[in-house]
């Protein structure tokens, strides 16, 4: 399996390279040169299988030579044995057509734990068969740094810098992340918002001074294999929802669009999924561009569903270059364009092309508010918000009565007390296996929204790449 970037002009890889390298060196997101595809009977074969031998069929057509297929399954089984539940996904049924697809079991309680266990796991794979260092830079918008921490910390050849919003993630996520003492593990608090970071990280990709002295590597989504390893819990709750006989529906609570994104790839390589639902908050670019094609970027606004809060979402390139003919020079264009002016409209391929599998919807506080209380009223569970905004727009799709939709829960509602005891008068509390997070000391540190500030700092503490 080749990897191709969507601006065209790297180098091409294979599977082990684009995992360490994370970012393409044109700016661009590394994607399959083709799409897999598997036929119905071999999809149908799939239905039984525990989720770490399930997840090794799904991945093997995209790791390819890199890994053999019994290296791949004991990574798998490894990984989705820290799991809280046997199931790893489980499937909860709220109604007639209404799911939950819960992917919060792992050590720290959100979907990210899925891909990121995996990927810790590649990367101390791939580093010691080549006696490299990799120096790991990634902003977070809440659960994806405790998700990367907990993954690699103490890993051997592995430095980790963790750049979040300050004040602009839960208590909870906040201290997943400050609390793990690792000398591999760098937490950076800084001043504005999960764009200004995630743009920081972007910006040293493409620093030759910096990636000329350490292999800059990434756990955001932008990474190929977390992506990857998302695709798997689709074919799981479409298998347990009766693939091949009938076709799924899924509702994605939608930030920085891998999580979504992974849902188009299960559909590429033959799943039966009618919809994609793209579920957003007030921070609403993705429905916008959606919806009437525009791609703009305003003010972020800080909410209660702060995973969300994100107004430039990487992974859409991915799927503007796939809708728009894989045209690496015209995506690079339209996204030097973008970088710009913050603004662009979508083509009419990528629009048409779009509008094949995908609709959104937009929750404000008041929705959000009003379906946390319904799934507690109605139907016993409590959620987190992004959960809620994903069942608020699960419940607005129109679909035919026949078509199971499944809304992906993607985080333990612990993480945000706050704001869902606020929504339903009950506050949730941690699971016993975090129950003493609020013991931990914490350790980060402060720095301004200043790329030479952050640059200066990683220099100083990260590893080389020999």
């Amino acid at each position: 399996m080749e990897y191709i970037s969507t601006r065209g002009t790297a180098p091409t890889m294979d599977f082990e390279g684009v995992t360490l390298a994370g970012l393409a060196n044109d700016g661009g997101l590394y994607l399959p040169s083709e799409w897999p595809r598997f036929t119905e009977a071999e999809i149908a074969d799939m239905a039984g299988l525990p989720y770490a031998q399930l997840a090794a069929k799904v991945m093997a057509p995209f790791v390819g030579d890199s890994l053999s297929e019994e290296e791949l399954l004991s990574l798998c089984e490894q990984a989705y044995g820290r799991f809280a539940h046997k199931a790893v996904t489980p499937l909860v049924q709220l109604d007639e057509q209404q799911w939950l697809l819960e992917l919060f079991h792992g050590p720290t309680l959100a979907f990210k734990d899925v891909a990121l266990q995996l990927l810790g796991l590649f990367f101390e794979t791939f580093l010691s068969r080549r006696k490299s260092n990799l120096t790991i830079v990634g902003a977070t918008s809440g659960d994806t740094g405790s998700a990367a921490i907990d993954a690699v910390a103490g890993r051997e050849g592995v430095d980790i810098f963790m750049l979040h919003p300050a004040g602009r993630v839960s208590d909870v996520q906040r201290r997943q992340m400050t609390t793990v003492r690792a000398p591999n593990v760098y937490n950076i608090a800084i001043e504005g918002s999960f764009d200004d970071a995630q743009a920081m990280v972007k910006r040293m990709f493409g620093d030759e001074e910096l990636t000329s002295r350490f292999n800059i590597g990434a756990v955001n989504s932008i990474n190929w294999a977390r992506l990857m390893a998302q695709v798997v819990y689709y074919f799981a709750a479409a298998l347990q929802l009766g693939a091949q006989q009938r076709s799924v529906a899924f509702s994605v609570p939608t930030g920085n669009f891998g999580d979504v994104f992974a849902g188009y790839v299960a559909a590429q390589m033959g799943l039966p999924i009618e919809r994609l639902i793209v579920a957003t908050n007030v921070n609403d670019i993705l429905h916008r561009a959606l919806s009437d094609g525009d791609y703009s970027a305003g003010e972020v606004t800080p909410t209660v569903a702060p995973s969300m809060d994100i107004q430039v979402s990487s992974n859409f390139e991915r799927l503007l270059f796939d809708c728009g003919g894989r045209d690496g020079a015209a995506m690079a264009e339209q996204m030097r364009g973008f970088e710009a002016s913050k603004a662009m409209r979508l083509t009419n391929a990528q629009r048409e092309g779009a509008a094949g599998l995908f609709t959104s919807t937009r929750a404000d506080g008041d929705q959000l508010s009003q379906t946390l209380r319904w799934a507690h009223d109605e139907a016993g569970q409590v959620l987190d918000p992004h959960t809620a905004i994903g069942l608020h727009a699960a419940r607005e799709c129109a679909l035919d009565a026949d078509i199971p939709v499944v809304t992906l829960a993607t985080a333990h509602p612990a993480k945000f007390r706050d704001a869902v005891e606020r929504a339903i008068g009950q506050r949730p509390a941690l699971p016993a296996r975090v129950g003493d997070l609020f013991a931990r000391e914490e350790a980060y540190d402060s720095l301004p929204g200043d790329y030479d500030a952050v640059r200066a700092y990683v220099t100083e503490r990260a590893t080389p790449a020999d």
